[in-house]
């Protein structure tokens, strides 16, 4: 992004058009409480060569995913992402298409909207999906607007086992919305059971779980069902579509996902990808944008955007949603590389990933003091270690190994979690990269 600085002839033409008589005029309704006293504590200039070493040296201090074994997850997992799929997506066609609302010049936008849609309908088990949201996270506080939309009800129930940060859009959202949210504590041993009442419209609960436990949701389903609440779950890792019961088949009523593991690297925290599925009877009240298929007066197949206005946000607070858009270019890799892989290429790349998962737990399973407290899980699970686990981490970050996300950074509040690591391991995995965890984990707690 190139910076060009205004000259003082050129402030004030703009002052003089805006009508303010100083640049403090312009500001004069912030908080005097908000604006700085003096200058910050920077150098006031530097050379253009400066500027670059200083850069370089802060660049160089990163550690790249691929360059050191690495088993970070806990919602970004770094899977190989084929070169075919970079190949699709920056073809000029698509990296510079628009937004499709002329569908006489957008149909190929439009049909691979079309089919991204189709695919998450068939991963999650669900009847309908939209056309993708921003992420996970957004893509589940959407969702639980939606049901107090549906069940015209204003509490949501999240279990503890939901990853920290999606729990936390959720509560921005309903609390600048006016609406109600409980949450279960963060605990690796408790089992949930939800508590629905009368004023519950639904149930979040995340499979696998922040701390990699998988279970069958069925029952909680009809428990949540029962007392006229929906229930939503959130998957955070889609490979795991590829071996798991899917959520629809349990009973979910809306499954919202991260898409990032199918096609999309880790792209330092983002753009990522959000799924959002659920029933045909719920198509009314879905978030976001949705692809139909119909015909031309010539009864050639076409695609247009269906069942929503232009733009969301002209419907003020009638708007079913606060995305108005959707996240394209994401969801051509996502659906790029899943064509790619095919129903038995994801159930191959799902079955390599658990592989390496249990081959893992294995190996750290011998280091003494460390337990798995996770009895089922697919690719992710978590340790408990007899040091602090953000001071293991960094430990094994000196020694050239990213070995996990440390519970205390998803919950610094919660000292019982203190000891807690989350480990993920994926198809690029290695054994190479697990012998050199086992045994850098040995020498940082026992030297």
């Amino acid at each position: 992004m190139r910076y060009l600085p205004h000259t003082e002839a050129g402030r004030r033409a703009m002052l003089g058009a805006i009508g303010a008589e100083s640049i403090d005029a312009l500001f004069a309704d912030v908080p005097p409480s908000k604006l700085l006293s003096g200058l910050p504590n920077l150098p006031r200039r530097q050379s253009e060569m400066a500027v670059e070493r200083a850069l370089s040296a802060m660049a160089a201090r990163n550690v790249s995913a691929g360059s050191v074994p690495f088993f970070a997850g806990c919602g970004a997992y770094k899977h190989h992402v084929p070169a075919t799929v970079d190949h699709v997506i920056q073809r000029s066609e698509f990296m510079t298409a628009y937004t499709p609302y002329q569908p006489e010049i957008a149909q190929g936008t439009l049909q691979y909207l079309f089919e991204f849609q189709t695919q998450v309908a068939a991963l999650t088990g669900m009847e309908i999906a939209n056309a993708s949201m921003y992420d996970g996270s957004t893509a589940a506080a959407e969702a639980v607007l939606m049901a107090h939309r549906l069940t015209k009800r204003r509490r949501a129930v999240l279990a503890g086992g939901l990853h920290p940060h999606y729990r936390a859009v959720i509560e921005t959202l309903s609390r600048y919305s006016g609406f109600a949210v409980e949450a279960a504590p963060a605990d690796p041993s408790h089992t949930f059971d939800a508590a629905c009442d009368a004023s519950t419209s639904c149930v979040v609960v995340q499979m696998p779980d922040v701390f990699g436990r998988v279970a069958d949701l069925s029952a909680l389903a009809a428990q949540t069902q029962a007392a006229g609440a929906l229930l939503i779950v959130v998957v955070t890792e889609a490979v795991s579509f590829g071996a798991l019961k899917s959520p629809g088949a349990m009973g979910a009523d809306i499954v919202v996902a991260e898409g990032q593991s199918i096609g999309n690297g880790l792209n330092f925290g983002g753009p990522y990808l959000g799924l959002l599925a659920t029933r045909r009877k719920f198509v009314r009240q879905m978030p976001g944008r949705l692809c139909g298929q119909t015909v031309d007066e010539d009864g050639r197949r076409g695609f247009v955007l269906t069942m929503s206005t232009r733009e969301q946000h002209i419907r003020r607070e009638k708007a079913t949603s606060n995305i108005c858009t959707n996240s394209g270019l994401c969801a051509l890799a996502f659906s790029a590389h899943l064509t790619l892989l095919g129903e038995a290429g994801l159930r191959k790349l799902a079955a390599l990933n658990h592989a390496n998962a249990v081959a893992l737990a294995k190996a750290l399973a011998q280091v003494p003091g460390v337990e798995i407290i996770t009895p089922h899980f697919f690719n992710e699970f978590t340790v408990r270690t007899p040091k602090p686990g953000a001071a293991v981490i960094d430990a094994l970050a000196d020694r050239g190994i990213i070995g996990g996300v440390p519970a205390s950074r998803l919950w610094p509040d919660t000292p019982a979690l203190n000891g807690l690591i989350a480990v993920a391991a994926t198809e690029v995995t290695t054994p190479d990269d697990i012998a050199a965890y086992k045994a850098a984990l040995h020498e940082v707690l026992h030297g």
